[in-house]
């Protein structure tokens, strides 16, 4: 509980009193020999209490000044201690966001470049099943080609398909007959190239 001034001051007076009152009884008790009136024993005891209730409040003064000084000090180091604290995490903050954006970003871009890698294999694998439906459908028309023609009808020829080459293996009967499949699958639309692989057989 604080005290106001006003009440401090009446009651150092007070004190003042008693103490100068308490001293001059006993001088006046100890001191029987002393040759100066009550009065004067009385003022000489005032005139040491006044001084002694006078250091007391400088005392009290000084003691007030250090304690005020140790507050400002305790505040001062707490606002810094704030400060810092608040710096710090401001700073924590920064680089927290900073790693999440550029995390956020590195995968963004590996989302980028997958995407970018699915297309391109997904469109690799439409053309290559393109490619086979085309080769397969060019082999079926070099074989109906030759059934539907008499001088390579009745031999039994294989032929495979890749990216619009055209193979033929097995047996010919003449030359005219090896030709002649040639000349048949050239004439086939898509046919890039042939290579004629038949064995003259007669």
């Amino acid at each position: 509980m604080t005290t106001t001034q006003p009440a401090r001051s009446a009651l150092l007076r007070t004190a003042t009193v008693a103490a100068a009152i308490s001293m001059a009884l006993g001088l006046a008790a100890c001191d029987r020999n002393d040759d100066r009136t009550a009065g004067q024993k009385l003022d000489s005891a005032i005139a040491k209490t006044d001084q002694a209730a006078e250091n007391a409040k400088d005392n009290v003064q000084a003691a007030a000044h250090d304690a005020k000084v140790a507050v400002q000090d305790a505040a001062h180091d707490t606002k810094v201690a704030a400060q810092d604290a608040a710096h710090d995490a401001k700073v924590n903050a920064e680089e927290a966001t900073a790693e999440a954006r550029a995390k956020s970003h590195e995968l963004a871009q590996d989302t980028r470049e997958n995407v970018a890698e699915a297309k391109a294999d997904t469109k690799q694998a439409a053309a290559n099943a393109s490619a086979a439906v085309a080769d397969a459908g060019i082999t079926a028309k070099v074989n109906a080609a030759f059934a539907a023609d008499s001088d390579v009808s009745a031999l039994r020829i294989d032929v495979d398909t890749k990216d619009g080459v055209v193979t033929l293996t097995g047996p010919a009967k003449s030359q005219q007959a090896r030709d002649r499949a040639t000349q048949l699958a050239q004439g086939i639309d898509g046919v890039k190239r042939v290579e004629n692989k038949l064995e003259i057989r007669p």
